[in-house]
């Protein structure tokens, strides 16, 4: 039996539904392969070549793959339609031993039986330049983000990442709110008349004040207004000019991922990751109760607004049978994707027009039935008819001042029947109707003039909806990574929602700020999309992947390096493990010495000028510091970053020096120490004079063999310090209720 393989375990048992038992379909659970988790995974010596493992987590999916496919006469790869879904197949191609010229690739736009029964009539060879487009962007990505996020986090604050495509779009959320702090609004006024004929055989309807001897007019200030209502006064109404047509309104294009995520956000209220999950499980079918698992729409990540000839069809004959012919266009609807889109799929559509919303709302729960009813209608309203308005302008003159008024009302609903465009918040008031039959030349009655002062408003903020847009008008990323990128945003809380809106955080600001400093190509949106474009020439098989990234790559490093060391300063202290010179770094939480020899020294010391407190660190016992925070004072272990420890101020608690045990060389008692990472050891108090140390307490003894220094550990044992001694000395007697002999009293011997 001949294998199938596919990314979704649901889209799987769709497909084996629709084959009914004569292959055997099973699923990648997305990528097998990937870069490391934690290493770079790029030779950028060798060509920045990635070295590939198997993912966390699917050792048991590709050892069962394995299995299967050795037993299946042919196998065949059915991944997404798009750069990483043949990057997918190509590396199931790979790790299963395929024959890597061998036609074993399909691929189909919906998940229907005819879809798929197709495919596999026409397999094909992997697109290797689809596969070396999806390899650029990985390994761009990688070097961008393995390299950016650690910097932000010795910079910044921890727990930060950067991405090439994701920080370009924080930008934009930074950009705009700086653009909201810094407006300064102006006042200007606006004035309307309700008018009516003398006769007042017409409804009064409302014209705005526009012009003013012929000229584009604005008023400006209050006084200016009063001298206008003046003038108004002493004046007459008289219509000057009626234009009267019929408006054509044509029907708006067939979804793609860009276009599907603003409307579900718009009309919805649904955030761009929610609503590709819910198209995500309509494309790769579901269970239905008396029908099976059924696909409903087909591929959801695409920027062309092209569908089938088959398709278009099948929607003008349901077209006619439901609405009427007159609904059908003269010539079928045809749209032009934007420029710079890859057109490689059609548009988002359902797979079966007779699967009305009526139908599927018994099937589907509510988000999914909204989700579907929206494709739905958007793709029949694509391919009807226009809709038509009679339209009608009116302009009325007073005193050199120019008013007027439009409406229009509805004549042939055309597309209007099925889908209705999101309402914009600037529509004309008055706008919906039609205005009264009037002549040129006829007098008109004042029935009220109203003056209003208003503001100009700010820039508004992003919302999923306008993010996505600009993302897509601005060319940064692709419609399977705005998603993601929005919840990245979320996720790392760079953004808070205001209702429906993104408002930048904090950190997002000082994030923005450093990159926008040290990497001003990489967060410039032209930079980002002529990216894209190149990524676009691999696909096209007229660029060597490697050639692109090799551009990129020397100058990033070198800015990476300058951003890393700038406002370091070299110093005269020396490394007390290597002897080099220690250079003075700027890191999150001050001033710190690092090894000028890194890496092959990396000793980092604190040098902080903050007072040093009488309390020692509760984790490595160095004598903590006192710092500032945006909360006040607060304790700080001086051995950061290798440890972290904070403790609130006023917290002191003051450590005395304890003596235990005796120098088994002097005689001297012993002391109790601590080293830098905070292990407990003990000295001589005759120090300089005399240089004993001991990991355990020294007993003052000396072994009779070896002449070491017999001691008692932790535990109490008494042993000689020398490892390779046999001597093995006699033990205390145990005490009584389990008290060790000469046990210190509760709260002594604790650091």
């Amino acid at each position: 039996m001949d294998l199938i393989i596919v990314e979704s375990p649901s889209k799987a048992k769709t497909i084996s539904k629709y084959l009914k038992g004569k292959y055997r379909v099973d699923a990648s659970g997305g990528h097998i392969r990937d870069l490391p988790q934690k290493t770079l995974g790029v030779a950028v010596e060798k060509n920045f070549e990635p070295r590939y493992v198997v993912s966390a987590g699917k050792e048991d999916t590709v050892k069962r793959l394995m299995d299967e496919a050795k037993k299946a006469d042919r196998v065949y790869l059915a991944t997404d339609p798009d750069r990483e879904g043949e990057a997918i197949s190509w590396h199931l191609q790979t790790v299963l031993g395929l024959d890597g010229n061998g036609e074993n690739r399909i691929e189909f736009n919906e998940i229907s039986p005819k879809a798929v029964t197709k495919a596999l009539e026409h397999p094909r060879k992997i697109n290797y330049n689809l596969v070396d487009a999806q390899q650029a962007r990985r390994v761009l990505d990688r070097l961008v983000g393995y390299k950016l996020s650690p910097l932000l986090n010795n910079k910044l604050q921890s727990g930060l990442s950067a991405g090439r495509v994701q920080s370009v779009a924080l930008r934009l959320v930074v950009d705009r709110e700086r653009e909201i702090r810094a407006f300064k609004p102006e006042e200007y006024w606006t004035i309307t008349a309700e008018l009516q004929d003398k006769e007042k055989k017409f409804s009064p309807f409302k014209a705005a004040l526009e012009k003013f001897n012929n000229k584009k007019f604005k008023v400006g200030s209050k006084e200016q207004a009063d001298a206008v209502l003046q003038a108004l006064a002493a004046g007459e109404y008289a219509v000057s000019s009626v234009k009267k047509s019929v408006a054509r309104s044509h029907a708006p294009a067939p979804f793609t991922t860009s276009t599907l995520q603003q409307d579900a956000s718009n009309k919805l209220g649904y955030t761009a990751p929610e609503t590709m999950l819910m198209a995500q499980h309509l494309y790769e079918g579901m269970d239905v109760e008396g029908e099976g698992h059924i696909a409903f729409v087909t591929y959801i990540r695409t920027d062309s607004t092209r569908v089938s000839d088959e398709a278009q069809a099948a929607a003008l004959s349901y077209i006619e049978e439901r609405f009427g012919k007159e609904y059908c266009p003269a010539k079928p609807n045809h749209y032009a994707s934007k420029k710079g889109a890859q057109d490689a799929h059609e548009a988002i559509r359902p797979i079966d027009v007779t699967l009305t919303p009526e139908r599927a709302q018994k099937m589907l729960d509510k988000k999914h039935y909204q989700v579907y009813k929206l494709i739905y209608e958007r793709f029949i309203a694509s391919q009807m008819a226009e809709a038509l308005y009679d339209a009608m302008q009116i302009v009325i003159d007073n005193s050199g001042y120019s008013f007027k008024a439009t409406g229009k009302s509805l004549k042939f609903a055309g597309f209007t029947a099925v889908y209705q465009e999101a309402k914009k918040e600037e529509e004309e008031e008055g706008s919906g109707k039609l205005l009264p039959p009037l002549s040129e030349g006829d007098a008109l009655d004042a029935l009220g003039i109203k003056p209003e002062q208003k503001f100009t408003k700010p820039p508004v903020r992003y919302t999923d909806a306008s993010l996505v847009k600009a993302m897509e008008d601005k060319g940064i990323g692709r419609p399977s990574t705005y998603a993601s990128i929005i919840s990245v945003l979320n996720k790392r809380k760079y953004v808070t929602k205001e209702g429906k809106y993104m408002v930048p955080t904090d950190i997002a600001y000082r994030i923005t700020d450093m990159l926008c400093k040290y990497f001003t190509d990489i967060m410039d949106v032209g930079f980002t999309a002529d990216m894209e474009e190149k990524l676009d020439d691999i696909e096209e098989g007229g660029k060597d992947w490697h050639e692109i990234i090799s551009a990129f790559y020397p100058p990033f490093a070198e800015k990476l390096r300058y951003a890393s060391t700038d406002g370091d300063e070299m110093t005269d202290i020396l490394c007390e493990k290597c002897g080099h010179p220690m250079v003075r770094k700027t890191g999150k939480y001050g001033k710190f010495l690092a090894c000028s020899n890194y890496p092959a020294c990396s000793n980092i010391i604190s040098e902080d000028t903050a007072p040093v407190s009488d309390t020692p660190c509760p984790k490595c016992g160095a004598m903590m510091i006192v710092r500032n925070g945006r909360f006040g004072k607060f304790l700080a272990c001086p051995n950061y970053p290798k440890c972290k420890s904070t403790l609130p101020y006023g917290e002191e608690k003051k450590r005395e020096e304890k003596l235990e045990g005796t120098c088994p060389v002097c005689g001297k008692p012993a002391k109790v120490l601590y080293t830098r990472s905070g292990r407990l050891y003990y000295g001589c108090s005759g120090y300089p004079s005399c240089k004993f140390m001991s990991w355990d307490e020294p007993t003052g003894e000396k072994c009779p063999l070896c002449g070491e220094a017999i001691v008692k550990t932790k535990k109490g044992v008494l042993k000689c310090s020398n490892k390779d001694c046999s001597y093995r000395p006699p033990q205390p007697e145990k005490a009584p209720e389990g008290k060790a002999p000469d046990a210190p009293e509760a709260g002594e011997g604790s650091a």
